[in-house]
C-alpha cells in the first residue's frame, strides 16, 4: 500500500493505493485562510498537520488493516509558501502563502538582480518565496533574524511525520533560490536575501527516499517503522506524476484555486521575460515550463460566497441563459496575476452588466473570464517553445464541461478530462512513493483513462475571440485604474 498526501490550500487530501493504484480510499479535511488584511493570505502551518492527521484518522477508522501494510508515503503541496523555523522548530509566524501579494515592492527589487532570472530561471512575482523572506526581512527585522530554517508547506508536514527537513527539487524552484538547471541551493540567490545555504533543507529528487516515518507517527497510524517518505513534489509537479505528464512534449492544465498551463521539456528552458515558470520537474533529469493565473475556481468560490448561490445551481442557471447572447465580460484577478501581467496589483471586474443580467450570466463571465486568461498562459507557452498539441484536464474545476469546451475552442486545441481528473496531485503523491519503493517509472506513471475529449468548436472560437479581444484592451485601457485601492 502507498500513501499520497497533498497539502492544499483549501485544505488537505490523502490518497490509499495498492500496487495495482487502486483507489482504496480517500479523505479530506478543510483548512481555513487567515486574510489580516488586503494582499494578505496566511495559514497556520500547524492547521495542515492537524488537517492530515484527520484525514488519515478517517482512513484508518475505515482500513486499518490496509493503512497498516503502507509501506511508503508521498507529499505534495502548494508551492511557494513561507514556513519560518526558529531555533526550536517551531514557526516563527504564519506562513506566508502563494496568492498572498504584499511583497510586490520586494519582489521588484530582486527582479533587478539579474541573477534570479538566469540562475533561478524565473521573473520576481510576489508568489514566489524569496520575495516573502525579504518582506520578512523588511518588515520584521526581529523574527528575520531568529530563523534557523525555512520549509514549504508540505516539508513542514514531513518534519512533522519525520522529524527531517528535506525538500524535493520541483517545490524547491518555486522559491527562486534555486539554481534550476545544475539542481542545487545556490549561494549568490539566497545570499542577496540575507540568507545562507545553512538554512535550507537537504534536497532531494521527488521520486528518492527522503526520510523515515518516527516511530511515534507509525505507533500512531499503525504502520511499520520502515515506511519511506518520498521527496515528493510541488502541486503542479505532482499532478502531471498523476496524469502521467513526464516526457518531453506532454502537458496539461490545471484549474484548481490557481489556473496552470503546464508543458514538460526535456532540459531547463527558462523564458522568464515571457512571464513563463521554469521550474525542475519531479523526476531526474527532468524539466517543464508553466503560465500560471492566481484565481481559477477560486473566482468560482468567490462568486458563490457573493452570490449565495452553491457552484451547481450557479451552473444551472447558467445553461439557463441565452448562450447565444455575448456574456457581460470578467476580469479573473482577484488575487493580482502572474502570467503573463505580473501584476500584483491587479483587480478583477465585471464589465458589460445590464438590468437584465443574473447570477447565471454572472457565472458565465466567470468561466468565459478565466478561460481568457488560461488563454493567456497558453500563448505565453507557445512563444515560450510551443505547447503540446493536446492537452489534459486536472483540478476540480476540470469536470465543468462547458468551462473546458471554453478552453478548448479560444487555445484551439484538444483537451481530454481524465475519469478521475481531481485527484491529480494526491495520486502524483502516492505515485512518487511507489517510485521510492523503488518501482520502476514506466509502470508507475502512465496515462488515465479519458473519457472525454473537448474538440476546439469554430463557432464558439469566433465568438469568444472576439470577447477576448475586447477583455485585453480593457485591461490595458484600465492600466491607471487597475490596481488595488
Amino acid at each position: 500500500m502507498y500513501l499520497g498526501i497533498d497539502i492544499g490550500t483549501s485544505g488537505v487530501k490523502v490518497v490509499l493505493i495498492d500496487d495495482a493504484q487502486t483507489d482504496i480510499d480517500s479523505a479530506s479535511s478543510a483548512v481555513d485562510i487567515h486574510r489580516p488584511q488586503s494582499g494578505f493570505s496566511e495559514q497556520n502551518p500547524d492547521w495542515w498537520w492537524q488537517a492530515t492527521q484527520r484525514a488519515v484518522s478517517f482512513i484508518q477508522s475505515r482500513h486499518p488493516k490496509e493503512l497498516s501494510a503502507v509501506k511508503s508515503i508521498g507529499l505534495s503541496g502548494q508551492m511557494h509558501g513561507l514556513v519560518a523555523l526558529d531555533q526550536h522548530n517551531r514557526p516563527l509566524r504564519q506562513a506566508i502563502l502563494w496568492n498572498d501579494t504584499r511583497c510586490a515592492a520586494e519582489a521588484a527589487m530582486l527582479d533587478n538582480i539579474k541573477a534570479f532570472r538566469e540562475i533561478g530561471g524565473n521573473a520576481v512575482m510576489p508568489g514566489f518565496t524569496a520575495p516573502k523572506a525579504q518582506w520578512m526581512r523588511h518588515h520584521e527585522p526581529a523574527l528575520f533574524a531568529q530563523i534557523e530554517t525555512i520549509l514549504l508547506p508540505k516539508d513542514y508536514i514531513r518534519f512533522c511525520l519525520s522529524g527531517a527537513k528535506i525538500s524535493d527539487m520541483s517545490d524547491a524552484s518555486g522559491t527562486l533560490w534555486l539554481d534550476i538547471a545544475k539542481r542545487c541551493w545556490s549561494e549568490p540567490l539566497l545570499e542577496a536575501c540575507g540568507l545562507t545555504p545553512a538554512q535550507m533543507p537537504e534536497l532531494v529528487e521527488g521520486s528518492a527516499p527522503s526520510a523515515h516515518l518516527s516511530s511515534e507517527i507509525a505507533r500512531q497510524w499503525g504502520m511499520s517503522a520502515d515506511v519511506v517518505i518520498a521527496g515528493g513534489a510541488g502541486d503542479n509537479a505532482a499532478s502531471a506524476i498523476g496524469l502521467g505528464v513526464i516526457a518531453a512534449g506532454q502537458g496539461l492544465i490545471s484549474l484548481g484555486t490557481s489556473g496552470v498551463v503546464f508543458s514538460v521539456t526535456d532540459q531547463f528552458a527558462p523564458a522568464a521575460d515571457r512571464g513563463a515558470h521554469a521550474f525542475c520537474h519531479a523526476l531526474p533529469n527532468s524539466w517543464h515550463q508553466m503560465g500560471v493565473i492566481l484565481s481559477a475556481s477560486d473566482c468560482v468560490s468567490w462568486l458563490e460566497e457573493i452570490t449565495g448561490f452553491s457552484v451547481s445551481a450557479l451552473v444551472e442557471k447558467m445553461l439557463a441563459t441565452d448562450l447565444s447572447e455575448t456574456a457581460p465580460l470578467f476580469h479573473p484577478y482577484l488575487s493580482g496575476e502572474r502570467t503573463p501581467h505580473n501584476n500584483a496589483d491587479a483587480c478583477g471586474a465585471f464589465f458589460g452588466v445590464k438590468r437584465h443580467h443574473h447570477q447565471g450570466d454572472l457565472m458565465r463571465a466567470v468561466l468565459q473570464g478565466v478561460a481568457f486568461a488560461i488563454s493567456d498562459a497558453y500563448d505565453v507557452l507557445e512563444q515560450a517553445g510551443g505547447v503540446p498539441s493536446s492537452l489534459l484536464a486536472t483540478g476540480g474545476g476540470s469536470q465543468n464541461e462547458t468551462w473546458i469546451s471554453y478552453i478548448a475552442s479560444i487555445i484551439g486545441s484538444p483537451v481530454k478530462i481524465p475519469l478521475h481528473a481531481d485527484m491529480g496531485a494526491a495520486l502524483g503523491a502516492a505515485r512518487l512513493a511507489m517510485l521510492a519503493s523503488g518501482s520502476p517509472i514506466k509502470q508507475v506513471c502512465y496515462g488515465p483513462e479519458c473519457d472525454q475529449m473537448m474538440l476546439p468548436d469554430p463557432d464558439l472560437r469566433r465568438q469568444l475571440s472576439s470577447a477576448r479581444e475586447k477583455s485585453q484592451q480593457l485591461y490595458t485601457m484600465m492600466a491607471g485604474f487597475n490596481s488595488s485601492p
